[in-house]
């Protein structure tokens, strides 16, 4: 099953916007001259960081479904590249459901061509701002069963959501909602890793009209309080992997970790 929550706005073409950019970084087509403007100013890197960060979400919605979770709601999608978090999760558990959440209208056009769910299932889609929680929260619980576990994915999102803006109250509010056994999926950009590059693409996005918060180790630790971070922790996302290593992880400036709330 899938469905649609409203009907798209209009796509303001005159302004980047993160999700439009991170395709772009993708190797997409889906954004606009003034998003490759802002993305061709940022170091190599960047690239690196965004494929660094799509896989990592790979990695942990695979995870988290082979632990049995089937309810995921997944806030600042991104525009769909595939394979996307629904057919990682429903190539395991078909009857698995997801709820997208993005702030970009050109998302919620996607989400109508390629967020199709499997027919066991159902994925669903709103167009809607990680600073309402309430509003994403009360639209969810039409699909998802808040009285079983979910998996909260905020992935390279936060970083976004500056302190002034109260980022650590809205996913300790979002968090808040779940049910014991429910999961956070986070994933930020470090200011403390790679320091003259993330002040460079703080800059650059800043020029886009894109306002960035980056944080350190222990400023991200903070949206994972009272709960019980699964092994390997908070590590860089390179790092974040569930079996042994095969080989020493590449460099990365981003931060991500899976945590359970009991």
């Amino acid at each position: 099953m899938t469905t649609a929550s409203q009907p798209p706005q209009p796509i303001d073409t005159s302004r980047a916007h993160p999700a439009r950019v991170y395709d772009w970084l993708l190797g997409g087509k889906d954004n606009y001259p003034i998003d490759e403007a802002v993305g061709s100013q940022l170091p190599p890197e960047a690239k690196n960081a965004a494929r660094q960060n799509r896989q990592f979400m790979h990695r942990a919605a695979a995870w988290l479904a082979e632990q049995g979770i089937d309810q995921f709601l997944d806030i600042g999608t991104g525009i769909p590249t595939e394979p996307n978090l629904h057919q990682i999760v429903q190539g395991i558990l078909p009857t698995a459901k997801i709820v997208y959440t993005d702030n970009d209208p050109i998302v919620l056009r996607h989400a109508e061509a390629l967020l199709v769910s499997r027919a066991e299932g159902a994925t669903d889609y709103i167009e809607a701002d990680v600073r309402n929680p309430e509003g994403i929260v009360q639209h969810a619980r039409q699909v998802l069963d808040f009285d079983r576990p979910i998996a909260l994915s905020l992935i390279a999102l936060m970083h976004f959501i500056t302190d002034e803006q109260g980022a650590h109250d809205i996913v300790r509010g979002l968090v808040a909602t779940l049910p014991r056994g429910s999961y956070l999926v986070l994933s930020h950009a470090a200011s403390d890793l790679y320091p003259e590059l993330a002040a460079q693409v703080t800059e650059e996005y800043a020029k886009g009209g894109i306002q960035l918060g980056f944080r350190t180790r222990t400023e991200v630790a903070r949206f994972f309080d009272d709960l019980e971070l699964v092994p390997p922790g908070l590590v860089t996302a390179t790092e974040w992997v569930t079996s042994a290593p095969s080989a020493e992880p590449e460099g990365s400036g981003i931060y991500a970790g899976v945590a359970r709330l009991s």
